[in-house]
Formats: structure tokens, C-alpha cells, sequence
């Protein structure tokens, strides 16, 4: 009879590199304690990479040369959205991080700061870095058929009616290739007025 740690090895080395693994992924398998040893004995051996507390991954191989780690991390929205799927919440980016995520800030910031339906919490991934979940009672705001619109709205919430710029208006523009007709329409009703002005004159 195969032993917890067998049993969860196994199922790692059955999935694709570069995925998440939590704790409860494993709870057919054995009691929580003989999990959470399993996992730091793989973690030890090299199988995993523990990326923040109860947060696993199988990471992915690095096969470019000039990167000198032998291997590739997660980024910040792979692991938020790993956690946002693993407790069935929706997340969306703010603040100086959407801006960045979309390319109309070149600053990245510590700290990854998503508004949530789900509980507040901040998770702590590396030094000095993290993830820090804001709870938001304002369904609307995740409530977009599209991530990139919600995204994009979020970014021009943080910038502010009647700041933004041409340039930043060209850079938001670039995106709409990505979006379709249909999802545009739809979620064109949940955004605050001067959003919806300033995206349907674009």
C-alpha cells in the first residue's frame, strides 16, 4: 500500500509543470498531518517549490540560458488567480498594479493589491512581496464578462476622471482588439458613466 507521500508524488508528477498545488488537492489521500509532511518532504527534495504558506508549486524547467535559476516562478497573477479559483472568489487587479498590467506603468509594484468578493487577507510571496486581497461589497465592479474590460476600468478608476491622458488613452485603445462586440455591450452597463463616455468615444 502506497504511503501519503507516494501517493501525492505520483499525482504531481502526472500534471503539467508549472502548476499550483494546495493542501486540499490531496485530501483524499491521507489526514491533514501527513499531508503537510508529505509536502515538506517534496519541497525538500526539490519536487515543489513552496511559494507562501499552504501554497505549492511544480515548477516549470528553465531552458534559457541568460536566466541563471533552474527554474521559472509563477508570476503574481498565476498565484492570485491560483488562490482565487481555489476558494471559488472572483478577484480583479487595482491600483498601480493594473496600470502596470497594462502597460500604461512601467512601475511594479510590492505589493499586487486585488478588490475581492471573498475575505481580505494578504499573502506574503518572497521578500518584502505580496499579495493583498481587498474585500469590495460593490458586485459590479466584478461582475464583467470580460477580465481585460474589468481590468481596464479598474486602471482608469486609479487614475481618475479627467486625468487621463492621451497617451494613456492609446495605450487602452491597444487592448480593444481583444475584446469583442458582444462582451463590450454587455459590460459597458456596469461601468461608472465616465468610464463608459470616455471608452465609447475611443
Amino acid at each position: 500500500m502506497e504511503s501519503t507521500a507516494d501517493q501525492i508524488k505520483r499525482k504531481i508528477k502526472r500534471s503539467k509543470r508549472g502548476k499550483l498545488f494546495f493542501p486540499h488537492d490531496f485530501a483524499t489521500l491521507g489526514t491533514s498531518d501527513a499531508i503537510r509532511l508529505a509536502l515538506g518532504k517534496l519541497q525538500k527534495s526539490g519536487l515543489l517549490i513552496r511559494i507562501a504558506h499552504g501554497i505549492y508549486y511544480y515548477p516549470k524547467i528553465n531552458r534559457n540560458k541568460y536566466i541563471k535559476s533552474n527554474y521559472l516562478l509563477p508570476s503574481i497573477d498565476e498565484i492570485a488567480y491560483g488562490i482565487a479559483k481555489r476558494d471559488k472568489i472572483r478577484i480583479v487587479p487595482t491600483g498601480e498594479y493594473a496600470l502596470n498590467l497594462l502597460g500604461i506603468s512601467t512601475q511594479v509594484p510590492a505589493n499586487a493589491v486585488f478588490i475581492t468578493d471573498g475575505a481580505p487577507r494578504r499573502i506574503t510571496v518572497g521578500k518584502g512581496k505580496g499579495i493583498l486581497f481587498k474585500h469590495t461589497s460593490e458586485a459590479r465592479s466584478l461582475a464583467y464578462k470580460s477580465k481585460l474590460l474589468m481590468l481596464i476600468v479598474s486602471a482608469l478608476r486609479e487614475i481618475g476622471d479627467g486625468k487621463v491622458t492621451a497617451e494613456q488613452l492609446d495605450i487602452i485603445k491597444s487592448h480593444f482588439s481583444d475584446i469583442t462586440k458582444q462582451e463590450f455591450e454587455t459590460d459597458l452597463q456596469l461601468m461608472p458613466l465616465w468610464i463608459r463616455k470616455l471608452l465609447l468615444s475611443l
